[in-house]
């Protein structure tokens, strides 16, 4: 099969996007022939039928739509190499790719992007941040989809290297009426007579629970699962639930007045994040400045 070339992708998502040729070829600045030819080259080289004239125009087959998801990621990754490589023709000293968990996203991280960004000397460093469960963010570093990763210092890393990043403190958010609302402090193991309110069961919070659960002989009873953060303390603020979260995710919480945020004594409620990397060899030094920075909060 011959290389698919940019031009003909983009006029195809074009078509889609506008379900007219015509329209698309007016956008495009070229003739509605000129994207037929296009098209059908397109279908000649896979071998398969593209697109369907409907009622309200053409629209895409089903294989049709499969390539149509490709070639939105293939022409986003031409554009970001594009910008790239202009970027360095300007000064521009890099890119980083980070992920991170939730946990890391909802606490410090973001804040402290930002204040790296703002620094003079990486004004002109570009991130891209995105979020991804523990263990598949290690083998997205590790596969060299990312070139940094911040989460838990628990997780297995495998073969990356990590350095400390900041501490956190898990607590136990319920209802401001709650039984346990007047407490200072808890074992997690009280907690366990009450209905739960968690994360989905890949998240490491989540199984972190259910060892601690499994040690005190007891199982976790879960009112709801929900996706993240803001939807727990939601559904504890609505008084449907008690639930096990980061401290400082709770306290900046607009719903603090219908909540109350108490301390676990448990040991394993005190955690550390660290950020992953692979060989110090591979990464640039945009990378290698972010690690510093990031790791010199270690002692906040």
């Amino acid at each position: 099969m011959q290389d698919l070339d940019l031009k003909s992708l983009r006029l195809f998502v074009a078509v889609c996007d506008c379900a007219n040729i015509k329209v698309a070829a007016e956008q495009e600045h070229i003739e509605p022939s000129a994207i037929s030819k296009r098209v059908a080259l397109l279908e000649s080289q896979l071998g398969a039928k593209l697109l369907v004239r409907g009622r309200r125009g053409v629209e895409p087959t089903p294989t049709g739509i499969a390539l149509l998801e490709h070639a939105r990621n293939m022409l986003f990754s031409a554009e970001r190499i594009r910008a790239d490589v202009a970027s360095f023709n300007r000064g521009i000293k890099g890119h980083v790719r980070l992920v991170a968990t939730a946990s890391a996203v909802a606490e410090s991280l973001l804040d402290d992007l930002s204040e790296f960004m703002r620094e003079e000397d990486n004004q002109n460093i570009h991130v891209d941040i995105e979020e991804r469960f523990s263990k598949d963010l290690v083998r997205m570093v590790a596969d060299g989809g990312a070139s940094l990763g911040v989460c838990w210092d628990s997780v297995d890393f495998e073969r990356l290297k990590h350095r400390p990043y900041r501490a956190d403190e898990l607590a136990l958010a319920v209802p401001a009426r709650h039984p346990l609302a007047r407490r200072k402090a808890v074992g997690f193991e009280q907690t366990l007579q009450y209905e739960h309110v968690g994360l989905p069961p890949a998240t490491a919070v989540h199984s972190m629970l259910q060892r601690a659960a499994a040690r005190a002989g007891q199982v976790i009873s879960y009112r709801a699962i929900v996706s993240n953060f803001d939807a727990e303390l939601r559904v504890v603020a609505a008084g449907l639930g008690i639930s096990v979260i980061p401290r400082q995710v709770a306290v900046r919480s607009e719903k603090l007045r219908e909540i109350a945020v108490i301390a676990l004594t448990d040991a394993w409620a005190k955690r550390r994040f660290a950020i992953c990397f692979r060989d110090p060899e591979t990464l640039s030094p945009a990378a290698w400045r972010m690690i510093d920075f990031l790791a010199a909060r270690a002692g906040d």
